[in-house]
C-alpha cells in the first residue's frame, strides 16, 4: 500500500512533516510513503504580515484541496495553523508530537521582553503575540516579521531588530533551545489554539481505513486539548484579524482553560481561566468562549472585522 503525504516546503515544516511520517513508517513498515511538497498562499505571500493578507487557512487551502482532489492521501500540518472549520469532506484524523506550546522571546541584547528600553523594536507580525505584549509593556515598539525560521534569526542576527517572537515548539524540534533568551508564562502570553502540536489531515471517507496507521501518532492528552480550544476558536470565530489566545492545560484530573481575547494595541483586553472534566474538552471550550463573548468579546471582535 502507497500514502502520499502533503506537506509545506519550508524547512520547519519538511522537519515536523517527516518526523511525524517516520512515527507511522515504524508502526507499518508494509506501507510505502511519497512525499508530495505543495507551496501555499501563506508561502507565497512573504513580504505582508497575515493579518494583512486576511483569511483563514492560508498555510493549508492549497493542501486541502489536494487532498480533495486525491493528489495526496493525508496531509501533516501544525495544528494552529489549522482552521476550526475544516473544507467539506475532511477531517483532523490524529494529533500527536506534543512539544512546548509557549512563546519564546530571543535576542542578542536583552535577557527578557521587560528589560527592553522603550525605543528597542521586537519583531512579529502577530497580533496575538503584539495585543498581549502591549498589556506587558503598553509603550512596545513592533516590527512586521515574517519569513521561516531560519530568514527570521538571520534578520536578528543582522540587528533589523532588537529580539523576536518565535513559538517554542519549532525551537525545540530543531534542538536549538540554547538560542532562547526568555521563555514567557502561559498567564503572561497565552499560546494560539494548537500551538505546538501536529496534525494529520484526511479525507473523511478515508478515516476508518486509516485509523490503524495512525494510531501510533496520536496522543490522548493533545487530542483533549485540541477539542476544547478548537471549540472555543469555532464559537468565536474571530478570523485573523483579532488577537485571540487560548491554551487547555490537561492533567491527569481535569483541564484548565487560559482564554484571552483583545484589540491589536492591548487597551481593551478580556482573559479568563476555566476548570473542566477530562471527559468534556467541547463543554469547557464552549462555557470559556461564552463567557468572553457576555463580557464583550462579541464588541471587540465586530470593531476588528471591520
Amino acid at each position: 500500500m502507497k500514502l502520499k503525504y502533503g506537506t509545506r516546503g519550508s524547512k520547519l515544516a519538511l522537519h515536523q512533516t517527516r518526523f511525524a511520517i517516520d512515527i507511522l513508517k515504524k508502526a507499518s513498515d508494509e506501507i510505502e510513503f511519497e512525499e508530495v511538497i505543495i507551496k501555499t498562499l501563506g508561502d507565497k505571500v512573504t513580504g505582508l504580515p497575515l493579518f494583512k493578507v486576511g483569511g483563514q487557512g492560508l498555510f493549508i487551502k492549497e493542501i486541502e484541496q489536494a487532498l480533495l482532489e486525491k493528489r495526496i492521501d493525508i496531509a501533516v500540518h501544525s495544528l494552529k495553523d489549522v482552521p476550526s472549520v475544516l473544507a467539506e469532506g475532511l477531517t483532523i484524523a490524529a494529533i500527536g508530537c506534543a512539544e512546548d506550546p509557549r512563546d519564546s522571546f530571543i535576542s542578542h541584547k536583552y535577557k527578557s521582553f521587560e528589560e527592553m528600553p522603550a525605543d528597542a523594536v521586537i519583531g512579529t507580525s502577530s497580533l496575538r503575540r503584539r495585543s498581549q505584549l502591549s498589556v506587558l509593556k503598553p509603550n512596545a515598539k513592533f516590527s512586521d516579521f515574517r519569513g521561516n525560521l531560519d530568514t527570521r534569526l538571520k534578520k536578528l542576527e543582522d540587528g533589523e531588530v532588537d529580539a523576536i517572537i518565535l513559538a517554542a515548539a519549532g525551537i525545540s524540534r530543531f534542538g536549538w533551545q540554547n538560542k532562547i533568551t526568555h521563555y514567557f508564562g502561559i498567564d503572561e502570553l497565552t499560546p494560539a489554539a494548537g500551538q505546538g502540536l501536529l496534525a494529520i489531515e484526511c479525507r473523511k471517507e478515508d478515516e476508518e481505513m486509516l485509523k490503524p496507521i495512525l494510531s501510533a501518532f496520536i496522543d490522548e492528552k493533545a487530542m483533549i486539548r485540541s477539542r476544547a480550544e478548537r471549540t472555543f476558536l469555532e464559537i468565536l470565530q474571530g478570523g485573523c484579524q483579532t488577537p485571540m489566545a487560548v491554551y487547555a492545560e490537561v492533567s491527569d484530573k481535569d483541564i484548565i482553560l487560559h482564554s484571552y481575547i483583545g484589540s491589536p494595541d492591548g487597551k481593551d483586553t478580556i482573559r479568563t481561566l476555566h476548570t473542566g472534566s477530562l471527559s468534556k474538552p467541547e463543554e469547557l471550550g464552549k462555557e470559556a468562549a461564552d463567557t468572553i463573548l457576555e463580557m464583550g468579546g462579541d464588541k471587540l471582535i465586530a470593531k476588528q472585522s471591520k
